[in-house]
């Protein structure tokens, strides 16, 4: 397909969508994305937003609509990418018209017959954009400098940054695995960008675990699995995400084996991503396991409320004009405890809806915008885990918490509980009262407006509270 084709598509696309979406949404959205560079090989369109926010939007709120709306109307595009950049010319195989005089495309990975893998029947058998060495072509569009760190995330980011670095790394494959939204990704297309900025020769490939599956079984479908083996076994770098997509997939598991034993006895590096340890991945041969086990195993965790407030930051210093008080960044930090992605997922919500209403954001706003998201994290935090936190923090018995005793040692940290007692579980008044051994509601009001007072005049006293709100969210 080329790119008037495409152009004439995306133009009858676009009124559609205006019909769709309605026009204000349309205008502020859909309106301002360029087509990009188009894939024959994987079927795959990018749409170029202005920004990395709106890229980030535009995929999130309206990515299965544009999706489904090109695999209906353009024979040949199965996926679409929204990606930050102003528009490219069609690059098939060469270098796009807009490029610098002398910015030629760089060679391909490996010697093999002209278009080894163009889908059966499509027409004029267009030959293929070079893939291996170009940023764009890669898709890469996360890098180190975008990655924030913490204790959660340590240890893969060392490791990752050590598999782009120029000198051979101790370790090889490298295999991190965490809860979906974490950061995988990110570290993969990082790793990449900087082996790439370093090795501008070498020939990478990434790839999803299911778009290997896919593109072996075509190869082997089309009576040429020799060209699939020789591209892969090319790569100086092999990045391969979800690998837990090829559980139960025998002959693909067995290509699998072959190409990552070849790959590290030739020395080159290996980055594998999964969504749990080795050890716990079902129906994947044994084989594969020991090598994947046999490098270095780093798990990322969820993030604390720390590192949640630090991408938040983050965030903010990336995007111009983010006027987001400080009390709804903590409100968005405690409230969604598990996945990075739905995080800044919620923070482009919150800015977006802002621009489009013309609101200001703040803690009235984010809380009525969020509540799908809020109630979907919450963990329930009951009474009795704040009196045990309270307890360990002040070095008394947990049973002091219920009990009649009024010195000062014990009494604080008993009116501090009922104070988080109040403010992070549903229980009413006379409910934490019965649980602090009886006690009448009027000594739980008493406690709280103590609390509240001393939070604004002793410091102390209002950092051993967020210390102890740190520990219960967690």
């Amino acid at each position: 397909m080329d790119g008037g084709k495409l152009d004439t598509v995306w133009r009858e696309l676009r009124a559609g969508l205006r019909r769709d979406v309605g026009v204000r949404m349309f205008d502020q959205w859909l309106k301002p994305l360029a087509l990009g560079e188009y894939c024959a090989f994987t079927g795959t369109i990018e749409l170029c937003a202005a920004t990395e926010f709106s890229a980030n939007f535009v995929a999130n709120q309206f990515g299965d609509r544009l999706r489904l709306a090109w695999r209906s109307a353009a024979v040949g595009v199965r996926e679409v990418r929204v990606v930050r950049g102003s528009g490219k010319a069609f690059e098939f195989g060469a270098p796009s018209a807009g490029k610098a005089a002398g910015q030629a495309a760089l060679p391909a990975p490996f010697d093999a017959p002209a278009d080894p893998y163009a889908m059966e029947g499509d027409a004029g058998r267009e030959s293929l954009p070079v893939f291996s060495q170009m940023r764009e072509a890669l898709n890469l569009r996360h890098g180190f400098q975008d990655f924030v760190v913490g204790d959660s995330n340590r240890l893969a980011f060392s490791a990752a940054r050590a598999m782009g670095e120029t000198t051979k790394p101790l370790f090889n494959p490298l295999y991190i695995h965490g809860a979906t939204g974490q950061g995988k990704t990110h570290l993969l297309h990082a790793i990449a960008d900087a082996y790439l900025t370093h090795f501008p020769d070498h020939a990478i490939i990434y790839m999803s675990a299911e778009k290997f599956m896919m593109e072996f079984v075509t190869a082997m479908r089309a009576n040429d699995s020799m060209a699939f083996k020789a591209r892969l076994r090319a790569a100086r770098l092999l990045l391969i995400d979800d690998i837990q997509f090829i559980a139960g997939k025998g002959s693909t598991q067995e290509e699998f084996l072959h190409t990552i034993n070849e790959l590290a006895g030739n020395g080159a590096r290996i980055v594998i991503s999964a969504d749990r340890a080795p050890h716990h991945l079902d129906a994947i041969d044994p084989r594969i396991l020991s090598r994947l086990a046999g490098g270095l195993v780093a798990d990322i965790q969820p993030p604390d409320l720390d590192l949640r407030r630090a991408i938040l930051d983050a965030k903010c210093a990336a995007v111009r004009d983010a006027a987001i008080p400080e009390m709804v960044l903590d409100f968005l930090a405690r409230s969604i405890r598990t996945n990075v992605r739905e995080l800044e997922g919620a923070f482009n919500k919150l800015l977006a809806y802002a621009q489009l209403t013309g609101r200001a954001v703040d803690m009235e706003f984010a809380q009525v915008m969020l509540a799908d998201s809020v109630r979907a994290n919450a963990r329930r935090i009951t009474v009795d885990e704040i009196q045990k936190a309270c307890a360990a923090h002040y070095h008394i018995e947990p049973a002091e918490m219920r009990s009649k005793r009024r010195a000062r040692v014990v009494a604080r940290p008993r009116q501090i509980a009922m104070y988080l007692a109040k403010k992070m579980t549903p229980r009413s008044l006379p409910e934490i009262g019965r649980i602090f051994g009886g006690r009448d509601h009027s000594t739980v009001i008493h406690a709280v407006r103590t609390i509240e007072h001393l939070r604004q005049t002793n410091p102390e006293i209002d950092s051993d509270i967020r210390a102890l709100q740190r520990q219960l969210e967690m």
